[in-house]
């Protein structure tokens, strides 16, 4: 490794090596630095989802959900290995919250927003048909409508990514633990633990891509930089046995109208997802005895024989934090943009990455790429990473 990198970049989480990727492609030295593992943090703990966010439509996220089928289309194109179009099951019932003409208007919304292809495709199931839904609660069930959208395995993505960053050339130290930084006149000295050992390295930009431990990140570097007001969610997930065979159904809580996924995973089930404010280390995240209840109680709601006792025997469970802009209410009504906060306007030496979804990683990345160029040097680009195909181990 030299001492000294156009980017060094702290975390490998998805956008920490989507950053990667994209600065390496535009012909730059990049040094990414990971306390411990790829994908260690919320990168393995999504609802290893690549979608648009329909759900996002009801709180007039236009741009994003655009943006998400833009980079669902790519993703599909680029990594088919990793991501797979799947079909998605929408039952409304008696007493569902949302109706049938809500939900038509919102898919036929969904399907403009993607570009009218056929992965925009939508349509009811006959009831002739529902029957064969995976044990799905016929009783009071209204209509069933279906979509397309996609899935991945979230850290053997966030792994592939951080290849092809590495065959343009971008180094890895890991495990490496930031330690802090100084900001300069023209770049920033990092300073990290690697082997027992204290380093240092300069770059022209730093960029903090610590995920839920950006904001403590940023209050390490020096002189002090303001850190927004931020807020981490906690998201649990379980793991049972028999996935479902048609698909992933795309459901609405009974207690609150929240969107709960039940979905094949590894060749399993699982089902998420919860929002919860979270407190205290990242590290220490984990479901709690309410949020397993809230779950299984919804998919006991919908899939009656998931009440025996025996079928609803938990096999794993999981839970990921969510950066979230601060504020009252709940948690679904905040943003999901990506919150990109240099340390100063002209020519900035620090980049901070705050929240964002997994399914907009690359075009994030790009933007992050596109806030930094003033600060380095004129390279010659290797690539373009609308291009590059990313492959598992």
């Amino acid at each position: 490794m030299s001492g000294h990198y156009d980017v060094v970049v702290a975390g490998g989480g998805i956008h920490g090596v989507g950053l990667a990727q994209a600065a390496a492609a535009a012909g730059h030295s990049v040094l990414l630095l990971e306390q411990s593992a790829l994908a260690c943090g919320s990168s393995s703990r999504s609802s290893k989802l690549i979608h648009g966010g329909l759900r996002y439509l009801e709180s007039g996220q236009l741009r994003l959900v655009h943006e998400s089928l833009r980079e669902r289309a790519l993703m599909l194109r680029l990594a088919p290995e990793l991501v797979h179009l799947q079909k998605f099951y929408i039952p409304l019932y008696e007493h569902s919250r949302r109706k049938s003409w809500q939900l038509r208007v919102g898919l036929s919304l969904y399907a403009l927003l993607a570009g009218l292809d056929s992965t925009a495709h939508f349509g009811t199931v006959p009831r002739s048909e529902w029957p064969s839904l995976d044990g799905l609660d016929l009783n009071g069930l209204r209509q069933v409508f279906w979509y397309h959208d996609a899935q991945t395995d979230d850290a053997l993505l966030t792994r592939a990514v951080m290849r092809s960053a590495q065959s343009l050339g971008a180094e890895l130290a890991m495990p490496a633990r930031f330690t802090g930084a100084s900001l300069t006149e023209d770049g920033v000295q990092v300073r990290y633990e690697q082997d027992g050992s204290q380093r240092e390295c300069a770059a022209r930009v730093l960029v903090n891509a610590a995920g839920p431990w950006a904001q403590a990140l940023a209050r390490t570097i020096t002189p002090a930089i303001s850190v927004p007001a931020l807020e981490l969610v906690q998201g649990a997930h379980l793991l049972l046995d028999g996935p479902p065979q048609r698909g992933v159904y795309y459901l609405e809580s009974p207690r609150d109208g929240r969107a709960i996924f039940v979905m094949p995973f590894r060749g399993q089930l699982m089902v998420g997802t919860t929002e919860v404010r979270f407190h205290g280390d990242p590290s220490t995240v984990a479901p709690g005895p309410h949020e397993v209840h809230y779950l299984l109680g919804v998919l006991r709601h919908y899939f009656p024989h998931f009440r025996d006792a025996a079928a609803s025997e938990l096999r794993g469970a999981f839970a990921g934090l969510r950066v979230l802009p601060a504020g009252g209410g709940h948690a679904f009504h905040r943003s999901r943009e990506t919150l990109l906060v240099p340390d100063r306007a002209a020519r900035p030496r620090l980049l901070s990455i705050y929240g964002g979804k997994l399914t907009t990683w690359r075009a994030v990345s790009e933007r992050a790429l596109a806030q930094i160029e003033a600060s380095l040097p004129a390279r010659t680009a290797r690539a373009r990473t609308d291009r590059l195909g990313l492959h598992p181990a």
